[in-house]
């Protein structure tokens, strides 16, 4: 792994409407790891997200993705640098079939990277469907199901698999285990793991700390729209008291 930032986000502010959520965020993630970002509810985790992405623009501050200021931009600019998001709920379209997400998917990806610049971010070996279909099997034997026919976790799947055809190199999981049974929660953790095999840099929102603390290298915490905490999984955990100030857990 890597010590050199995929992405490095400093002094971020942004809002909705005039408000402002995000009050000066600073926050790296290293290539090639993964970063827990932790907080209480309404603390500005999916807002951080969404500002990365091009969802909501900022007000100041920089979005730097292997040293190249994206903040504001498009989102398809953002994707083609090599930015991937799975939202929180994954956002099916209830009436499409597996088969179709995934279509549109590919499609969409390969414009993304038909458009990317030589040299600039790319994945070494391009997310295929077949490649998709070899991580997450289920999704196979579901492809002339609906999204309204997916089980929660399926949808998660789909959501994954749907942003790495993409090919990103940096992947924004947004509570990727809200409303999931435990056995699925650890199946996406297992997930995560082996997209750290293939070199993904991965921001990840979680309430879910078992998962969080499986699979990151670092952890940062959030409170008030900003990052108060930025440290090692090992670090962290250690310390209940202030694991259970910063978050309401033990």
């Amino acid at each position: 792994m890597s010590e050199a930032p995929f992405l490095q986000v400093s002094g971020l502010r942004s809002g909705y409407e005039g408000s402002t959520v995000l009050h000066g965020v600073d926050l790296t993630v290293p290539e090639g790891s993964v970063v827990a970002l932790l907080g209480r509810n309404g603390v500005g985790k999916s807002t951080l997200i969404s500002t990365i992405m091009g969802l909501v623009k900022p007000y100041a501050g920089s979005v730097l993705l292997e040293g190249t200021d994206v903040a504001g931009h498009r989102v398809d600019a953002i994707a083609r640098a090599g930015v991937g998001l799975v939202p929180q709920g994954r956002r099916m379209f209830a009436p499409l079939t597996v088969a179709e997400h995934l279509r549109l998917a590919e499609d969409q990806g390969r414009r993304i990277t038909g458009r990317r610049a030589a040299g600039s971010a790319g994945a070494e070996r391009p997310w295929t469907l077949a490649r998709v279909l070899d991580l997450l099997p289920r999704l196979g034997e579901r492809q002339r199901n609906r999204g309204d026919q997916l089980s929660g976790g399926e949808q998660q799947m789909l959501a994954i698999a749907r942003a790495l055809l993409t090919n990103p190199r940096l992947l924004l999981l947004d509570e990727p285990s809200d409303g999931l049974a435990p056995s699925v929660v650890r199946q996406v953790g297992e997930v995560v793991q082996d997209l750290l095999t293939e070199g993904l840099s991965i921001l990840l929102v979680e309430q879910d700390l078992r998962l969080a603390f499986s699979v990151a290298d670092r952890v940062a915490v959030m409170d008030k729209g900003r990052i108060v905490l930025d440290t090692t999984v090992t670090d962290f955990r250690s310390d209940a008291a202030r694991a259970r100030a910063l978050l309401g857990v033990g």
